[in-house]
C-alpha cells in the first residue's frame, strides 16, 4: 500500500512540474509578455517632446555624437533628411495624436524640393518615400500623392536601359564606373508604388529590371551581398563587386543584408516573381545564422576584431521590418512562423536597456554604426535606424492583432 501511495504522490507531482513547465513555457512565446504597446507609447512621447523643441523644418535630425545628447541636424539634400518625418509619421500612426501630424506636416513639407530637382542620387526613395510616402498613406493628402508622383519620375531619370539598373552614385562614376549599391533595393518601392497610383507604368518595369540585376550580380553565391556593384555603362557588362562600406569586399556588411532582405521581399510582393522570394529567403537565413548570441549584429560580421568590433542596431532594425515583410509572403507555416519569431525577437532585444536610449539622449535607439571604414557615425545613435525601429514596432502589432483576430474567427 506504501509503494502505491508513493507512486502516487510521485505522479501526481511529474504532473504538477509539467503543468508548470507549460505555463512557463506558454508565458515566455506569449507576445503580450512584450510590453508592446507602452514601449510604442514611450517612444512616441519622446519624439513628440523632441520635435516641439525643434524651430527648424529644413534642419532634420541625423545622428548625435558620442560626446552630445541632442540630435545634429543635415539639410534637406542629405540622404537621411526623410527618415525623421517619416519616423513623426509612425509616431502618428501610433498614437492618433494631432499635434504630432502637425509636426509630421511640418518636417515633410521641406523635403518637397527633392520631387522637382534634378536627380544626383538613388536616395529619392528613402528621402520621399518614407517622408511624403506615409505621410500620404495616413492621410490621403492628394499634394502628396503628386509630388511622390514627380519624385518617381525624377529616381527613373537615373535608369540606364543599358545596364538595366538605376545609377546610385553619378558623383563616384570615376571611383566605381557605373554603380549601382543593394541600398537601392529600397527605392525600388516608390517605383512599383508609382506605376500603380496613376504613374507611368514603365516604372514598374524599371524596378522590376532593377531587382533582377541586382540579384544576378550583387547577391553572392555565399549568401551575402556586395555593397557596390560596378558595371560598363556601354555595354552593361558586370564588372566587379565592391563592399565599400563593409570590412572588406567580400565580407559580409551587416546593414546591407538587411537592405537585401527588406529589398527582395518587397520586390516579390510586388512582382510575383519567385526568384525574388527564393532570395529574400537565402539572405535572411544567411543572417540569421551568423547572427551573434545577443541577435544584434556587429557592423561587419566579419570583423576579426569581433567581438570588440560595434555593433550595429540599425541594421537590426532593417532585417526585423524585412522579416516581418517575408513572414507574411511565405505560404509555408514553419518558415512563416521562423521569419516573424526572428523579427520580432530583434524588436525586443532592441527595446531592452542595452540598445534603448530612454533618457541618455534624444533618440530612440544607440549603438549604430554608419561607415566604419571611413571613421563616421561610429557606435552612436542615427536616425534611421529610430525610423525602421518604428516601423518595426508597428509592423509587429499589426501581425499580432491580425494573429488575435485569426484566433478569435476560429
Amino acid at each position: 500500500m506504501n509503494i502505491i501511495k508513493t507512486c502516487l504522490v510521485v505522479t501526481l507531482l511529474l504532473m504538477l512540474s509539467c503543468n508548470s513547465t507549460k505555463k512557463e513555457a506558454s508565458k515566455k512565446e506569449d507576445p503580450k509578455s512584450f510590453p508592446l504597446e507602452n514601449v510604442l507609447q514611450n517612444n512616441v512621447e519622446k519624439l513628440s517632446k523632441v520635435a516641439n523643441a525643434l524651430s527648424y523644418p529644413d534642419s532634420l535630425p541625423r545622428n548625435i555624437k558620442s560626446d552630445k545628447t541632442n540630435w545634429g541636424f543635415v539639410g534637406v539634400t542629405d540622404w537621411c533628411s526623410g527618415f525623421w518625418p517619416g519616423t513623426l509619421w509612425y509616431a502618428y500612426e501610433a498614437s492618433k495624436n494631432r499635434q504630432i501630424k502637425q509636426e509630421a506636416e511640418r518636417f515633410t513639407a521641406p523635403l518637397k524640393s527633392i520631387a522637382y530637382s534634378p536627380a544626383d542620387n538613388h536616395d529619392i526613395g528613402f528621402m520621399m518615400y518614407c517622408s511624403y510616402g506615409n505621410g500620404y498613406r495616413l492621410t490621403g493628402n492628394k499634394e502628396y500623392k503628386q509630388t511622390l508622383l514627380a519624385a518617381a519620375d525624377t529616381l527613373a531619370t537615373l535608369y540606364n536601359p543599358k545596364v538595366g539598373t538605376i545609377l546610385s552614385w553619378p558623383s563616384q562614376k570615376h571611383k566605381f564606373k557605373y554603380n549601382t549599391i543593394i541600398d537601392n533595393m529600397m527605392n525600388l518601392e516608390l517605383l512599383f508604388w508609382a506605376s500603380k497610383n496613376g504613374g507611368n507604368k514603365q516604372l514598374y518595369n524599371i524596378a522590376k529590371s532593377h531587382a533582377e540585376k541586382t540579384m544576378k550580380h550583387i547577391v553572392r553565391k555565399d549568401s551575402a551581398v556586395y555593397h557596390v556593384g560596378s558595371f560598363d555603362e556601354e555595354s552593361g557588362e558586370f564588372l566587379r563587386g565592391y563592399t565599400h562600406q563593409g570590412y572588406a569586399h567580400e565580407s559580409m556588411w551587416a546593414r546591407g543584408q538587411g537592405w537585401g532582405i527588406y529589398g527582395f521581399s518587397v520586390a516579390y510582393r510586388e512582382t510575383g516573381e519567385q526568384a525574388f522570394l527564393t532570395t529574400a529567403e537565402k539572405l535572411a537565413d544567411h543572417y540569421i545564422k551568423r547572427l551573434p548570441d545577443d541577435k544584434i549584429p556587429f557592423w561587419d560580421f566579419d570583423d576579426p576584431k569581433i567581438p570588440n568590433a560595434p555593433k550595429d542596431a540599425s541594421a537590426a532594425a532593417v532585417a526585423a521590418c524585412g522579416m516581418f515583410e517575408l513572414s507574411q509572403l511565405i505560404d509555408d507555416d514553419l518558415k512563416k512562423k521562423k521569419y516573424f519569431n526572428a523579427a520580432k525577437n530583434y524588436v525586443e532585444i532592441l527595446s531592452s536597456a542595452a540598445y534603448l536610449s530612454e533618457n541618455t539622449n534624444e533618440a530612440l535607439l544607440l549603438h549604430s554604426t554608419g561607415h566604419y571604414p571611413k571613421n563616421s557615425e561610429i557606435d552612436v545613435p542615427i536616425i534611421y535606424a529610430d525610423y525602421y525601429y518604428m516601423e518595426a514596432l508597428l509592423r509587429y502589432k499589426k501581425l499580432y492583432e491580425k494573429q488575435a483576430n485569426a484566433l478569435a474567427l476560429k
